[in-house]
């Protein structure tokens, strides 16, 4: 495209396809009218008759007059005259502005172009006006803008391109802007479209010129000695200078592709200290921090950063500007300064936070440290600077009157421990010392910080756990003296029962004693199991199925108001668990959550897998990494309140009416999925509902090991779930018994004799080997208690195991069977039977003793 060379290009051309400009006169009206009006005077002074002729024939000439005329306004040669064309403001506008400008009609041919158009666009003449496709046909440069501009104004819309044209000279160019857009607007819009050329390209080079100025300048900045980084709002690097990137061995094009936080770059809780910053408003500071910078390699390197921070009107910060000054480089020859940076390396990464204030307690200078513990508080996170702010409202009197002591320069102050201003209960212990007061520095005490929050924590865990242990140790003794009680109660119970017929009038006061009897042998188990004292005997099962069994169960204890949910996982890993301990903690927590529901709910019941890594995600206290299978039972009942939420696992402990709960349910959970080598966790919500989640070990088999003691008899243990035997319980042989509790061994041996045994007593262990020496070994079973005076039953089992190794032997006791398993030698075999125990019980293991191992 070629232009009319000139300073003004519009100077050159006048407006194409400009209207004929048409005048009127006011005396050619007049003219006519005056006409017409001689016309009508005259007719009326002929008469009616005489004037009707030449009415009719001025009439005629005025119709054909009028007929012609709209027959040259249809076909152009008359036009009504335009107004907006004779407008003496507008219409110079068009055709002297800057840019050029041309109107095209819905042919795309142009009705209208300014001399601006007419040079940019290389017209000759108001006869070579073109329209812009046609100007620029063949340009491969241009062709594609000018296409969519096209698209643009058949679509009536409007669209804008910037192109470069070549000019008559191959080595330069002219960069043209176009804009096309529909004439008119809302309802007024018409096919016709305003076409518009700028010549921008003085703005090009302009532009072009700060470019390169500014990468000029961004070369420099990379290759300064100093540092610079930019960290955005969020805390990431928006840039970084080549120097600084060098520093610390990073690769510009990785710092470039995001994901590099400040703390990556800044060492310890220097971090802290850059969003540390009090916001002002619409304000933009700059701090001075001596911190250290770490390098990728994790290496330090103490530095100055000049750190600029601009905050918008609502108080929220933007982005940062820093200067980093690497102070190992320019302070050797310095000792003042090389001291000051040590010092500030000391202040800054010691782990205890410092800080020190003035009289009214604002904190005058803060160390990393004490940033980064005050920025997680409720007050001082968003920019106090009190050092009162850091600590709860209720708790502020002794920390003012340690710094009221501070500022009247006393020394030997006590320390103050308060709770801190925190969402969560986080406790601190503040040291403050007095300093040398100067009337140019307003700091007039040193504050150090401690948090003892875990320090806390772990004191209150170990008091309950050595609380739970007393407890625990109580709770055994009690059963296992109990159990002795319980066991001559229900032995003396079995012996009324063998001697009255149903028809009698005390067979039912007797059945009564055994049922209160046998409620206080669970009541027992209890203790035990939350002592973890009992005996399991844990088998391999699938929890999905365990659990299926209870449906029923389950649907009986929490009634109808109360829907029951399973909700199993896939391919559950084995478990290896007591069966009956198991139901009963599932049991205990669905007749709780039943009590937390009076008006109905829904109990959900969840199995699911939990590998070692989601174990470790879960992050719960104690419980450590590894495979378990989580059984979830959660309930939408009332919840459990947080004050109390640490207590529910304590023995005796329940917020159910009295008469209504033992307080061992919960307690029993604990113990037994402790017991078993889970772990249990519990979330509660006040109005929500509660979660149990109970967590027990995989069952590897490869990894089961061979035990040590061979347990023999484990149905006799348990009459509800002892195998099918015969009605025949009884028996011969010779049976030693040994029981410290005279009472009760009197009626062990009654019932072992009514059934044709022979029954030696002894009183303890000396005794017993006694008679073992004076029968010469010819006894065929020992039962024995385990904890006796003077020889308890292991010594004893080892000592008759030296004069007849195939002796056989039934250890009783109301304590757990590996409560005294570890004090034997290897490869001992006996049978356990736990007290108490009915007298069915005890023959029944008699005979299944002597039967398998004769």
């Amino acid at each position: 495209m070629t232009t009319v060379p000139g300073n003004d290009p519009r100077s050159s051309f006048a407006p194409v396809l400009e209207p004929a400009r048409r005048s009127g006169s006011i005396f050619l009206v007049l003219l006519v009218a005056g006409a017409v009006v001689a016309a009508a005077v005259a007719f009326m002074t002929l008469g009616r008759s005489q004037a009707q002729p030449y009415i009719l024939g001025l009439l005629a000439l005025l119709a054909m007059v009028g007929l012609f005329t709209l027959f040259a306004f249809a076909a152009g040669i008359v036009r009504f005259a335009d107004r907006h064309a004779e407008d003496p403001i507008t219409r110079p506008i068009a055709d002297h502005a800057f840019d050029g400008l041309a109107v095209t009609d819905p042919r795309g041919h142009v009705v209208y172009a300014n001399a601006t158009y007419l040079a940019l666009t290389g017209a000759s003449g108001a006869s070579d006006v073109r329209p812009v496709e046609r100007v620029f046909i063949g340009n491969p440069d241009v062709s594609e803008a000018v296409f969519r501009l096209l698209k643009a104004a058949r679509e009536g819309k409007r669209q804008q391109e910037e192109v470069r044209v070549a000019g008559v000279d191959s080595s330069h160019g002219r960069w043209l802007r176009m804009r096309v857009r529909p004439l008119g607007t809302g309802k007024r819009e018409t096919k016709f479209a305003v076409w518009s050329i700028a010549d921008i390209t003085r703005d090009r080079e302009r532009q072009e010129d700060v470019f390169q100025e500014l990468q000029h300048a961004i070369e420099y900045l990379d290759h300064a000695p100093c540092g610079f980084f930019s960290v955005n709002a969020t805390g990431e690097l928006v840039y970084v200078n080549a120097t600084l990137a060098n520093w610390l061995d990073y690769d510009l094009a990785e710092i470039g592709s995001g994901g590099l936080k400040i703390a990556d770059i800044v060492s310890g809780d220097g971090a802290s200290l850059l969003t540390s910053i009090t916001p002002e408003p619409g304000e933009v500071k700059t701090e001075v921090f001596d911190i250290d910078l770490r390098m990728r390699s994790g290496k330090t390197m103490p530095v100055r950063l000049y750190h600029k921070l601009a905050f918008g009107a609502d108080g929220a910060p933007g982005a940062s500007r820093t200067l980093v000054i690497n102070r190992a480089r320019d302070d050797h020859g310095d000792p003042q300064r090389v001291a000051e940076v040590r010092f500030m390396r000391f202040f800054d990464h010691t782990p205890m936070a410092i800080a020190t204030v003035d009289k009214a307690g604002s904190i005058v200078r803060a160390n990393a440290r004490f940033a980064k513990l005050t920025q997680s508080l409720s007050s001082s996170g968003g920019g106090n600077k009190s050092i009162f702010a850091v600590v709860s409202e209720r708790e502020r009197g002794e920390l003012v009157a340690a710094i009221n002591k501070a500022t009247e320069g006393q020394g030997d102050i006590p320390p103050v421990e308060a709770m801190l201003d925190s969402a969560k209960e986080r406790w601190g212990q503040f040291f403050v010392t007095s300093v040398e007061q100067d009337a140019r520095d307003a700091e007039v005490a040193i504050v150090y910080l401690l948090e003892t929050t875990e320090k806390r924590t772990l004191e209150a865990n170990f008091a309950q756990s050595q609380k739970m242990q007393a407890v625990g140790q109580l709770a055994g003794g009690i059963a296992h003296d109990f159990n002795n009680v319980l066991s001559a109660i229900m032995m003396a119970n079995d012996f009324l029962l063998n001697a009255h017929k149903p028809t009698d009038p005390s067979f039912q006061d007797i059945i009564q004693i055994k049922q209160n009897a046998t409620r206080a042998a669970t009541l027992v188990r209890q203790l035990l199991a939350f002592s973890r004292r009992q005996t399991l005997r844990p088998q391999v099962l699938d929890m999905g199925d365990a659990l299926s069994d209870l449906t029923m169960l389950l649907k009986r204890l929490i009634g109808e108001k109360v829907k029951l949910d399973f909700v199993h996982g896939r391919d559950l890993w084995p478990v290896k668990v007591d069966v009956s301990q198991f139901e009963q903690v599932i049991v205990n927590l669905a007749v709780n959550a039943r009590d937390a529901m009076p008006d109905g709910g829904k109990l959900t019941i969840r199995t699911a897998n939990v590998s070692a890594n989601d174990a470790e995600r879960l992050q719960h206290k104690g419980m450590p990494a590894a495979d378990y299978v989580q059984i979830e039972v959660s309930d939408t009942g009332t919840g459990i309140p947080a004050d109390i939420l640490d207590k529910i696992f304590e023995p005796f402990f329940s917020t159910k009416e009295v008469g209504k709960g033992t307080g061992l349910g919960l307690s029993t959970v604990y113990g037994i999925v402790k017991q078993t080598g889970g772990f249990v966790y519990v979330d509660s919500v006040a109005n929500q509902g509660t979660v149990f989640r109970i967590f027990l070990p995989r069952y590897y088999p490869e990894a089961e090991k061979v035990p040590e003691i061979a347990v023999t008899s484990s149905a006799a243990a348990d009459a509800s779930t002892a195998k099918p035997r015969a009605p025949d319980l009884t028996g011969q042989g010779t049976i030693l018994l040994v029981e410290d509790e005279d009472g009760l061994r009197s009626l062990n041996a009654r019932g072992l004799r009514s059934r044709g045994y022979t029954v030696m007593e002894a009183a303890n262990g000396l005794e017993a080997m006694e008679l073992i020496d004076q029968e010469q070994g010819a006894i065929d079973l020992v039962v024995s208690d385990v904890v006796m005076p003077e020889m308890d039953g292991p010594t004893l089992l080892v000592e008759m195991r030296k004069r007849n190794p195939d002796l056989k032997i039934i250890f009783v006791s109301g304590y757990a069977e590996d409560a005294f398993e570890k004090s034997l030698p290897e490869n001992q075999q006996f049978n356990f039977l736990p007290k108490p125990f009915t007298l069915s019980q005890l023959v029944a293991a008699v005979k299944e003793t002597m039967t398998i191992s004769s």
